[in-house]
């Protein structure tokens, strides 16, 4: 056998040592743990709004479009987080600027909680926001470049759950503060201010925590990586795979190909496309749609505030359902096959919700609990077949050498797309109702569907240097093209 293929068996994981279980396990888990407190912050942050935003509006004599405003304000925040953080992290590394943005996070908190009016509510909405779009860039990339290849979309996953986590804790206390103490006033406050204890754990807690291996490498920190490797896996593995992510830095290093000069290469071009148009193509389902106003879309079905208010922990509850057996499809279905079924689902849910609001007319008694049970049902294909997916791919998908730049444009894209949903959603259902809007997305959901099959490869079951080594050679597309025409 050629020392290529030996190389690329490696690189397949097919002549790696297998996993062990050990302290190195224990170990992988509490970093995963410590980290993903981002996800926590990221969920929290952008679920919170939803039942703080009435109460808010009141004591800070907001107007719709000033709702919309605070709202974005995050969004937007997050879209240049999403940048600033991938390229940070590429350069300061992801430890250190997971570091940085739990301090960001406590600070946005902060300013919101005791913000006196409408301008201060938005400057500390855009700190909270670029925290939160880099987390969502860097701390799904720390948890990839930390993980085995066998386990890579459950442990990267694991983020993602802890967004939704993150989004039903913030329904729950938006739930019973309002209604405890609901008649008193600023009790927006004190749901903004429960985000300041997760940042707290953030920041103490990574303190402790190992950089990435893979970026150490791409520095010329080799032993230090091997150190941070043996650590989380058997001294084995750690050198088996020490020996092919250098192999390939050294490759990258001698390229000298980064940010936006790597977008000359056709095939890096192409899969940062790709990583974009998965993260416009989440985003235009909806989904945070529902996160930020779902209490004014049940409203809008005919509950009472109050009742909105409760009725609006449901979706919450099962898009953690829908995360935790997300976690465990990421290891036995392939990417494409769950993406296109979530796409499939939450499309039809799309269409359903726009019948149910023309056949059931406002008054009729059973119109707001069939809108809520396929809420419900929207969010839960959402979470299970859609977001950890996606998520998981846009760690995986780009070369190391861009890794944190490629992730960091994809998901400001990303961002931008929820941020102009968030600011014109309460716009587009006041203009068009409930049918309309969802209308409207079920047609982009078809769309989302034509992409995926066309344009997206399959990366489970790969090493991250596996995967590399075809996405810039082109040859992932090729074998795309093979399964698709069923050719083995």
């Amino acid at each position: 056998m050629s020392a290529t293929q030996l190389q690329r068996g490696a690189a397949d994981g097919t002549s790696l040592p297998p996993l062990t279980n050990g302290p190195h396990r224990k170990r992988l888990g509490l970093v995963a743990l410590v980290a993903t407190f981002g996800g926590l912050l990221f969920g929290y942050d952008t679920g919170v709004i939803n039942g703080a935003l009435r109460p808010m509006t009141l004591d800070l004599a907001l107007t719709p479009l000033t709702e919309g405003i605070v709202t974005s304000s995050l969004l937007f925040g997050a879209a240049a987080g999403a940048v600033g953080g991938g390229r940070l992290s590429d350069g300061w590394g992801r430890r250190k600027t997971i570091i940085l943005l739990a301090v960001l996070f406590f600070a946005g908190t902060l300013a919101c909680v005791f913000a006196p009016s409408f301008e201060v509510m938005v400057l500390g909405r855009v700190i909270l926001g670029l925290a939160v779009g880099g987390a969502s860039t860097v701390v799904p990339v720390f948890l990839a470049e930390l993980a085995p290849y066998e386990i890579r979309g459950s442990l990267a996953g694991r983020n993602e759950l802890m967004i939704v986590i993150g989004q039903l804790a913030a329904f729950v206390v938006n739930a019973i503060i309002g209604n405890v103490w609901g008649e008193f006033g600023g009790v927006w406050r004190i749901m903004l201010a429960v985000a300041a204890l997760p940042a707290i754990a953030l920041f103490f807690g990574m303190l402790r925590m190992p950089e990435s291996p893979r970026w150490l490498i791409s520095k010329g920190r080799s032993q230090e990586a091997l150190e941070v490797l043996k650590t989380i896996r058997s001294v084995e593995r750690a050198q088996a795979e020490m020996a092919d992510v250098k192999h390939l830095a050294d490759e990258e290093r001698a390229s000298k190909a980064t940010s936006w000069g790597a977008l000359k290469d056709k095939w890096i071009l192409r899969i940062v496309l790709v990583g974009i148009g998965l993260g416009v193509a989440q985003q235009l389902t909806g989904i945070n749609s529902i996160m930020y106003y779902g209490q004014s879309v049940l409203v809008e079905a005919g509950f009472d505030s109050s009742g909105a208010l409760i009725a609006n922990v449901a979706p919450g509850v099962i898009a953690v359902v829908g995360g935790v057996i997300a976690l465990t499809l990421m290891q036995r279905i392939n990417r494409r096959t769950t993406l296109l079924l979530g796409f499939t689902l939450t499309t039809a849910c799309h269409f359903l919700i726009g019948i149910a609001s023309i056949v059931l007319p406002v008054g009729n008694a059973a119109r707001p609990f069939v809108i809520l049970f396929l809420v419900v049902a929207f969010v839960g294909s959402m979470q299970t077949f859609l977001n950890i997916a996606v998520w998981v791919m846009l760690s995986e998908i780009f070369p190391l050498h861009v890794r944190g730049f490629a992730i960091g444009l994809s998901v400001f894209c990303l961002w931008i797309a929820n941020a102009l949903l968030g600011l014109f959603f309460p716009t587009l259902v006041a203009g068009v109702g409930i049918t309309g809007t969802f209308f409207l997305f079920g047609i982009v959901g078809i769309l989302a569907l034509i992409f995926i099959y066309t344009q997206v490869p399959e990366t489970r079951g790969r090493t991250l240097e596996a995967l590399e080594e075809d996405v810039t050679t082109g040859a992932i597309y090729l074998v795309h093209k093979k399964e698709s025409a069923g050719i083995s």
